[in-house]
């Protein structure tokens, strides 16, 4: 799962609103993550790598280099 980094971000953002007195929406995030990770599990592999691909081409525009370089 390369993009599994999301999952820590609603991680953080749930804890933050436990400690918050934010009920509802821990709740709510926690439902995200799980939704988050099923979407991530059933992701096909030609997806992920074609994600991965244009990640590295908009990193490269953004930096002004050709990722390939």
């Amino acid at each position: 799962m390369r993009n599994d980094w999301i999952l820590d971000v609603l991680t953080d953002l749930r804890t933050f609103a436990e400690l918050n007195g934010m009920p509802a929406t821990a709740d709510h995030l926690s439902d995200a993550c799980l939704v988050v990770a099923v979407e991530l599990a059933n992701k096909s592999p030609e997806t992920q790598v074609g994600q991965a691909r244009r990640h590295e081409v908009e990193i490269g525009t953004l930096s002004g280099s050709h990722p390939a370089s």
